[in-house]
């Protein structure tokens, strides 16, 4: 029973009192008696594909559903749970009657990014600052010869790249409105590529690109197939204000100009370069010690032991670091991280698959560190069994996110119920939690139900739980647990 049938029950019923007869407090009481303003903020929760189910019901709802508070972000990649929008006038209707000066975010697919499109937009959406445009599928643009006009507040703009179209004729039209933007993003096509490419294209000219956004804080080239170091070099060069450069799965990145980076961004902050090809030589010249980098990414880089000793043992400030799937990462890289004091303001720290660290190391330095640490991740190594965690939890007691297991198959079990039980009571702040074991090593005993009880009951944050195991009598218990997971 839903709660509007549950209201409607409470208002029929009338209850006996010292013998006198008295109605419900909710007597009366119907959706339809609701404040607009109540209803408006119910909507609020609702997906715009809802919300326009929702604007069906009656009058007033439609007047609701149509108010422009409720479109201030908006997809229209269906997709990816966006709304479909089935033509060019519809889309121009919607812009002029619906969205209007409420508009903050925008998605557009490839069929919807036209020129009279975009003049709507500058010209009847002011206070719009994010837009994605995907050109990801395209393989032809539309013209583009007549743009006179594009939003000119944008803070944060994304383009998902074509594989094969040139954007450079588009991209000159907009140079001269995104100038202040603040956050970049461009979106490769690295899941398209075949290992054996036999022309790679310059889709976007990035040294052109740079000249125009000189405000830029954030950049993320994800999974661009052309971007090499003379990319990140001209970035450098033009955009002082830079706190965060992302380079993740950009093969041809080797790190030759990131020596340069450092020393002209003063700024930078992070810096993600997973799945790069990264040489050990370039990152020895780095002056580490100089720079101001809280969060690094090298995971399933080739960076040696040597280097990788001398960068961690040279950076004062790191608060996240992500360094799994490196066969250097070992023993000694960890020994030597912790005798240089650097660790003292991690709070997150990922080595996913580092089959070369032992047990008694990660213990050594969980004993030292882990009761700073708000993420830890632990997965993919076969010897890190529930026994190791069961030693380190009581000290873990500030994470906020764990990931433990693996889903190769191991020579022990594990004992879920022991293991829950003692994250429920270590771990009062958990808010993500990841069991990646394989089924058949898990077992279970007649207090799963209970486990899961204690965790529900004790890890009140928890918002995120992602369990891998065969069904059991702890799954009806899991369906009540207020968070989503796999």
């Amino acid at each position: 029973m839903d709660v509007w049938d549950q209201l409607a029950v409470e208002a029929s019923q009338v209850y006996l009192t010292d013998g006198t007869t008295a109605k419900s407090p909710f007597a009366g009481t119907t959706i339809e008696k609701l404040p607009d303003k109540v209803l408006l903020h119910i909507f609020s929760y609702l997906s715009h594909k809802e919300i326009c189910r929702m604007a069906r019901v009656c009058k007033r709802w439609r007047i609701i559903a149509y108010d422009t508070r409720l479109w201030k972000n908006v997809s229209l990649r269906p997709e990816i749970s966006g709304l479909h929008v089935g033509s060019l006038e519809s889309l121009l209707a919607l812009i002029s009657v619906r969205f209007g000066p409420s508009l903050r975010y925008i998605e557009l697919p490839i069929e919807l990014i036209t020129h009279t499109v975009l003049h709507e937009l500058a010209n009847k959406c002011p206070n719009l600052t994010h837009m994605l445009l995907d050109f990801s599928t395209a393989m032809q643009l539309h013209d583009f010869s007549e743009l006179q006009a594009f939003p000119t507040k944008l803070k944060y703009l994304c383009i998902c790249l074509s594989e094969v179209i040139f954007m450079e004729g588009f991209m000159r039209k907009i140079y001269n409105f995104i100038n202040g933007l603040e956050i970049l993003h461009l979106i490769g096509t690295y899941e398209k590529v075949e290992e054996e490419e036999e022309e790679v294209y310059e889709v976007v000219n990035v040294h052109k690109l740079k000249s125009a956004t000189p405000n830029l804080r954030v950049i993320n080239l994800y999974g661009i197939n052309f971007v090499d170091d003379s990319h990140i070099d001209a970035f450098s060069s033009n955009c002082i204000q830079l706190e965060c450069l992302a380079v993740n799965y950009c093969s041809k990145v080797v790190g030759s100009t990131m020596k340069t980076l450092l020393q002209r961004s003063r700024r930078l902050k992070c810096l993600l370069m997973n799945g790069t090809s990264l040489q050990s030589e370039y990152l020895l010249q780095v002056e580490w010690e100089k720079c101001s980098l809280q969060e690094l990414d090298v995971t399933a880089t080739d960076l040696s032991t040597e280097c990788l000793v001398d960068m961690l043992s040279r950076l004062p400030g790191l608060r996240f670091l992500s360094a799994g799937q490196i066969n250097g990462f070992n023993d000694s890289v960890l020994k030597a991280w912790m005798e240089s004091g650097n660790p003292r303001n991690l709070v997150a720290l990922d080595l996913d698959s580092s089959d070369n660290l032992s047990e008694e190391a990660i213990y050594k330095f969980l004993c030292k560190h882990g009761h700073q640490l708000w993420g830890l991740g632990l997965s993919g190594m076969t010897h890190i069994t529930d026994s190791l965690w069961q030693t380190v939890l009581p000290i873990l007691n500030n994470a906020k996110i764990l990931i433990l297991g693996t889903q190769e198959r191991l020579g022990v079990n594990i004992l879920v119920d022991q293991l829950m039980d003692s994250i429920a009571k270590n771990c009062p702040n958990v808010e993500r939690l990841e069991l990646r074991w394989d089924p058949d090593n898990l077992r279970f005993s007649d207090k799963s139900q209970k486990a899961i009880d204690t965790i529900r009951v004790k890890c009140l944050k928890l918002k995120c739980l992602c369990l891998r195991w065969k069904p059991c009598v702890a799954l009806e218990k899991i369906q009540d647990i207020k968070s989503a997971h796999k």
